[in-house]
């Protein structure tokens, strides 16, 4: 009679573990939804305003380090708070700069930065979801659910897919008034059916104090160095590939838009698939191969070859490398970080990994300004793979190894 009960009590908490998992994914992609939402439509505020590539690249990474920053003490507030909390709270929070962009962020350069900015709390969910799913699941299985969860970075395929049409249809206001409702729902359904895993403990340090330890923690700047690639590389292109589209291929804006969803969503769906792999395979065999393809891939793209069909194949294979990089880089957190600072190591990871994101939009800008093509680049962006793939087999290969955990994971 007890084993009964203790493996129905299993069994109902596994269920409820999926319905968090679920409910996390969800707030996730939403805020990724408004986090983005200046990518597809930023080629029309450059027509209207008359901005210059620098500064069109500007206005896309903007919210995108503002939202890395921030994933630092939103990481460590969700160890002091949880989920249950922060997930309600960023989401809340997020409306106010939509509403801002929608009714009165786009007449000017300036209201662009500023809506922007204030975009970015967005991107801190991420830091959110990552200790609140650790928390529900074991082990052996939370390569799988935080690459489920790291789905959720597919809310900003629903931008590129919704923005331009919603905008030309009705007007620019229309894309981020529907955001804001979406978030507005989410919220309140967030704070009504959220929870927490069951033993959860607050940690008793100060804020200031564990981010003063998770800091002095190796497995931090290991998966940070990373992630810095992995996500970098799907923010960077997710919010800058309209643009890239549009000047090396003449695209128009919703074909480079629809394209951009395209390369979203593969990396999307290869997100859970690199934790599902590394959870069997281990993460360092799955982050080694995911940087030897975006090596490849950036240095063949370099040449800027026929969109059809060779461009075509180093983007999506980029996708697909990036989105399982992405997913095997949180198993390794939750292979090497400790249980009660996860949510402070995710923090400063995510902060990588939208730091990283930031920094090419830029440099692209500045290379295509300087010397009318990108090919310097997506140069660059190999020998950054390099360095990664050579740092995976070396340093985050010992790591693994002196954790003492089951072959696969080395």
């Amino acid at each position: 009679m007890l084993t009964a009960e203790r493996h129905t009590q299993s069994r109902d908490h596994g269920g409820r573990a999926w319905l968090m998992l679920a409910l996390a994914t969800l707030g996730f992609a939403l805020n990724f939804w408004a986090w983005a939402l200046l990518s597809p439509l930023a080629p029309r505020f450059q027509e209207e305003l008359g901005l210059s590539a620098f500064e069109l690249a500007l206005i896309v990474a903007v919210p995108v380090v503002v939202g890395s920053l921030g994933r630092i003490p939103v990481g460590a507030l969700t160890d002091r708070f949880g989920g249950r909390v922060m997930f309600p709270l960023v989401s809340v929070a997020t409306i106010v700069p939509v509403l801002f962009l929608g009714l009165a962020g786009q007449n000017s350069l300036f209201a662009l930065l500023i809506g922007g900015f204030f975009l970015g709390i967005g991107g801190t969910a991420f830091a959110i979801g990552v200790p609140f799913v650790s928390a529900w699941f074991p082990a052996h299985r939370r390569g799988l659910a935080i690459g489920i969860f790291g789905a959720g970075m597919g809310g900003t395929a629903i931008s590129a897919l919704t923005a331009v049409d919603l905008a030309r249809s009705f007007g620019t206001t229309a894309p981020f008034a529907l955001t804001a409702i979406a978030l507005a729902a989410y919220a309140g359904i967030a704070a009504l059916v959220l929870r927490d895993a069951p033993g959860r403990r607050a940690p008793a340090e100060s804020l200031a104090r564990r981010l003063a330890v998770t800091l002095r923690l190796p497995a931090t700047w290991e998966a940070s160095a990373l992630y810095a690639l992995a996500f970098g590389g799907f923010v960077a292109f997710s919010v800058y590939l309209p643009a890239y589209l549009r000047t090396a291929y003449q695209l128009s804006p919703a074909d480079a838009a629809n394209r951009m969803a395209g390369f979203v969503m593969l990396a999307v769906f290869m997100r859970p698939v690199g934790g599902w792999l590394s959870d069997r395979l281990g993460p360092v065999r799955v982050l080694g191969g995911s940087m030897a393809v975006v090596l490849s891939c950036a240095l063949a793209q370099s040449f800027t070859p026929a969109l059809l069909p060779l461009g075509t194949v180093a983007f999506l294979a980029m996708a697909a490398a990036l989105g399982a990089g992405s997913g095997a880089t949180f198993a390794l957190v939750a292979l090497l970080a400790p249980a009660d600072k996860v949510g402070a190591v995710t923090g400063v990871v995510g902060a990588a990994g939208g730091l990283g994101g930031f920094v090419p939009p830029l440099v692209m800008g500045t290379v295509y300004g300087q010397f009318g093509n990108y090919a310097l680049g997506l140069v660059a962006l190999a020998l950054v793979a390099t360095a990664a793939l050579a740092f995976t087999v070396t340093t985050v290969r010992r790591a693994a190894t002196a954790h003492r955990k089951p072959a696969a994971y080395v």
